[in-house]
């Protein structure tokens, strides 16, 4: 049954995506965010980011006066049932999440809540937090349940609308039941656990997540060594179904805005809790390496020489999919090549300026530019537009036909035909 009182605190990516899609889903949404020019760009329909279907449920929220934004959390939860917290947690400099931002927001709005009402934590947050805001709270009449997100970027509003699952942490199996309700409308099944749990859920997940792309990177390596082809290998693997094919890819390595600081504060966790997490401790390791691993493939392609040759960066963003540049493998490479020597130009269909990027990127406008002159190609994102491209026009703009594609993204065997020198990742 629709709920007419529902306020989300934070209008990122997660924020934004949770308050539309619940206003989707049939509630009445108020989302609060302290940016107030943002704000203002949302209630006309203004999207800042880039996320399939996001603009057309958003502003068919709007539309239909179920989806509103605001100033400030205490605009928002004076007629809430349910509070959703959306809230950035970056990682500090010891590696730990800060969640300064959730004690700031539930300072703000402890005394103004409405009694019986449900705050629902969807940052991510180290074990305890749960807890940690109820003693904040400093009221036995409102509840705090768990509720972490899992969406990937890009696919954002069908991971919440279709998901594989939908985790809840509770002590109180009234709440829980509440915001189980919530989700009437999505078919997915609801598992619902203790608090301490819930929020270790989420960062196992997306610390599994990266230890599986780090063991098929590490692999792709062993191919290239012994002979074999990473591609045979992982449709062997993957048909196992203990083991499936996703996230089985190899790539320049994980980044992102989540796997970095949920990794790293998952080893903190660990530590305070009197254990050491060494397996994480060499995945993160393992990722660093594949940065330089990257590199040095692109050295052995121009001949050693990195020093004043011109390459080509294919690619910006994290992933393909998605304007987010945070942590961004082909960001890491780059800062590589550049400390190499090489001069660095980049094209990416999603990114149109240079804030954000380092400045040893000259940024291209389309991919002939970005290949003109250029002296190696390295392909770090995997936008089809890429694999599209027609390679045999392209090579008459470089100054050599050289392409290492670290996404594997290309036809290998007609990029050697077509006269190119081409390295890739563990494929023969």
């Amino acid at each position: 049954m629709p709920v007419s009182g529902v306020a989300v605190i934070g209008a990122g990516y997660v924020g934004l995506t949770t308050a539309t899609c619940l206003a989707h889903l049939g509630h009445t949404v108020i989302c609060a965010d302290i940016d107030e020019k943002k704000v203002d760009a949302l209630n006309k329909g203004e999207v800042p980011i880039h996320e399939t279907r996001l603009p057309e449920l958003l502003r068919d929220g709007l539309s239909q006066q179920t989806l509103k934004f605001v100033v400030g959390a205490r605009q928002a939860v004076t007629d809430s049932e349910f509070v959703f917290l959306c809230l950035p947690t970056p990682q500090s400099d010891d590696g730990r999440a800060d969640i300064s931002a959730i004690s700031q927001v539930i300072e703000e709005i402890r005394e103004i809540i409405p009694a019986g009402s449900t705050i629902v934590n969807k940052s991510t947050t180290p074990v305890g937090t749960n807890a940690a805001i109820q003693s904040l709270m400093r009221r036995g009449d409102v509840a705090v349940v768990s509720n972490p997100e899992f969406l990937r970027e890009g696919v954002a509003v069908t991971d919440f609308l279709q998901p594989d699952r939908i985790v809840i942490g509770s002590t109180d199996p009234e709440a829980a039941q509440k915001v189980s309700g919530l989700y009437n409308a999505v078919d997915a099944p609801i598992i619902t656990v203790d608090p301490l749990s819930a929020e270790t859920i989420k960062y196992a997940t997306n610390s599994f997540l990266a230890t599986k792309v780090s063991f098929v990177n590490a692999l792709a390596a062993v191919c290239e060594a012994v002979g074999a082809d990473i591609e045979s290998v992982i449709r062997g693997l993957g048909a196992d179904q203990r083991i499936g094919s996703r996230f089985l890819q190899p790539g320049p390595g994980w980044g992102g805005s989540c796997f970095p600081k949920d990794m790293q504060a998952l080893v903190r966790m660990a530590d305070d809790a009197g254990y050491q997490f060494d397996l994480l401790r060499a995945v993160i390791e393992a990722n660093e390496q594949q940065f330089a691993r990257v590199v040095s493939k692109v050295e052995r392609l121009v001949g050693d020489k990195l020093g004043g040759a011109k390459i080509s960066l294919l690619g910006l963003t994290f992933k393909a999919h998605t304007d987010d540049l945070r942590n961004s493998p082909a960001l890491e490479v780059a800062k590589l090549l550049s400390s190499e020597g090489a001069r660095l130009i980049a094209y990416d269909p999603m990114v149109e300026s240079n804030s954000g990027l380092p400045t040893e990127i000259e940024l291209a406008q389309n991919i002939e530019q970005a290949l003109t002159g250029s002296d190696a190609v390295v392909i770090l994102t995997e936008w089809p537009e890429f694999t599209r491209a027609n390679w045999g026009a392209l090579r008459d703009f470089m100054n050599a036909p050289r392409v290492l594609d670290a996404r594997n993204a290309l036809d290998r065997r007609a990029m050697l035909d077509l006269g190119f020198q081409y390295d890739d990742l563990g494929r023969i």
